[in-house]
């Protein structure tokens, strides 16, 4: 009986962080669309260049599916469009 709850628990965790990573992984992907949105607008050269290294190291992190890492890249780009 012992065995039968400890699995469940096991599996009930693991299903809850496979929910988050694909949360994650929605965020990350959809934080590289306003990024590249951002670039496409041609702002200034200074945050143009803020913006090209946060979408280069976005989608470095995304293809590793390091979506936290990639979370962090699009914040870098948003506070460079804020200023």
């Amino acid at each position: 009986m012992k065995l039968a709850t400890l699995l469940l628990a096991g599996a009930t965790l693991c299903a809850g962080a496979s929910f988050a990573l694909a949360d994650e992984a929605k965020e990350c992907s959809d934080g590289i669309a306003v990024l590249k949105a951002e670039i496409a607008k041609k702002p200034q050269k200074v945050t143009l260049d803020k913006l090209n290294k946060a979408l280069k190291g976005a989608e470095r992190e995304l293809g590793e599916k390091e979506y936290d890492e990639c979370l962090d890249f699009v914040s870098d780009g948003k506070k460079a469009v804020k200023g």
